[in-house]
């Protein structure tokens, strides 16, 4: 089976799930484990992924031993080296420039909040892109 670009999956899903999706795989790649929970909230032209139970095991040791600063430290370090990538992917998914980029984490309870503002409202059309270049409906 061909690969699927993000927007294709969109169509068999909403465009949220296509967004909370990308940015589970992302914080993936680079933490080496992805959030156990993701929820995308779109409203007007900002775009919240709410993230749970982020941290990885060394994380979670660090913790447990008191240094809550140095993972907040470390996870702002995970949100500025995956910056570029995540507004790249929330662009393409939302058909729309991403103007700014907010992080935030929270170590107790294990949360996570990715904040993307568009220049506008998404643009992407779920029901275009059900569609093939050629007009015909897609295959599910």
């Amino acid at each position: 089976m061909a690969d699927q670009t993000e927007q294709e999956q969109a169509a068999g899903g909403t465009l949220q799930a296509a967004i909370s999706n990308a940015i589970v795989r992302l914080l993936r790649e680079y933490t080496g484990r992805g959030p156990t929970r993701s929820r995308t909230t779109i409203r007007d032209n900002v775009v919240l992924v709410m993230l749970e139970q982020t941290l990885t095991k060394g994380e979670e040791s660090l913790v447990r031993k008191g240094r809550q600063d140095k993972v907040i430290e470390i996870r702002h370090e995970f949100q500025e080296a995956m910056r570029e990538e995540s507004m790249v992917k929330v662009s393409e998914l939302t058909g729309r420039s991403v103007i700014a980029m907010l992080s935030a984490n929270h170590v107790d309870p294990d949360l996570g909040a990715e904040i993307f503002v568009l220049d506008g409202g998404p643009s992407y059309n779920l029901e275009s892109a059900a569609t093939s270049p050629d007009g015909r409906a897609r295959s599910a």
